[in-house]
């Protein structure tokens, strides 16, 4: 998968992913992380990627020509939403935005979930494109995208850290990015149903996790886990995933 990300700060894109997970993933050329800078595709001296609202306000805007640019040089502006395509919206089926989709990050848009992560785990490509200042220009959001989407209830000082959040949790969820894909089986978010009982529950998050030594400080792993015995274990895992969804 190749993930562009348009941003005035493309380091800190580049340094993240350099680490970790997202570093073993590219090693293996299961990931492409593209850190695209926005201020090369200004025209001006000063490589300006903003200005100041109509109708005035506080703050600067980021403007739509450079993120334009930006798209059209990664061909990822959606197909729909081309200038002089509107009529083809009809023709084309969804095959082709299931390869690729464009993201722009937003407080007001989409919350971003597991249930995402996992449909854009499957595409070829996603451009995240991350805003600035006091916002994007909405022409931006109008025509050049092909979703918004929020990480959280919060404002942020840029979309930066959204894209990093995406980006992470999308890569796990290709094949080969985990040295064991067993991680994804039981982890949080990771299954839909669980029987307790006589009762279905969606599971929210992971049963808790111990490790050696069995006591420490006087506080004990829990002796089911140390019994050996596997049907009491997957029991008490179930039953401690159901009581981790009530806390939720």
């Amino acid at each position: 998968m190749k993930c562009n990300v348009i941003t005035i700060f493309p380091d800190l894109i580049s340094h993240y992913c350099g680490e970790s997970i997202l570093a073993r993933a590219q090693t293996k050329k299961l990931l492409d992380v593209n850190p695209v800078d926005l201020r090369d595709f200004t025209e001006d001296k000063h490589r300006t990627a903003d200005d100041t609202p109509y109708g005035g306000g506080a703050g600067m805007v980021m403007k739509p020509e450079p993120m334009y640019k930006a798209l059209k040089f990664l061909d990822a502006i959606p197909l729909s939403k081309e200038k002089g395509l509107g009529k083809l919206k009809k023709i084309f089926s969804g095959s082709l935005k299931k390869k690729k989709c464009t993201i722009i990050m937003s407080p007001r848009g989409r919350r971003f979930d597991q249930e995402l992560a996992q449909k854009w785990s499957k595409f070829d490509e996603l451009t995240i494109i991350c805003g600035r200042y006091e916002g994007i220009d909405q022409r931006v959001f109008d025509h050049m995208v092909d979703e918004e989407i929020s990480i959280g209830p919060y404002v942020l000082a840029g979309g930066e850290l959204g894209a990093l959040v995406i980006i992470e949790a999308v890569a796990r969820l290709i094949p080969g990015v985990l040295g064991n894909p067993d991680s994804l089986t039981e982890e949080t978010f990771g299954k839909k149903k669980l029987k307790i009982g006589n009762c279905a529950s969606d599971i929210v998050y992971e049963y808790p996790q111990y490790t050696k030594p069995a006591e420490f400080m006087g506080w004990r792993v829990p002796d089911v886990l140390l019994s050996g015995d596997h049907k009491k274990i997957k029991d008490w895992k179930e039953k401690e995933m159901g009581k981790m969804k009530d806390r939720g």
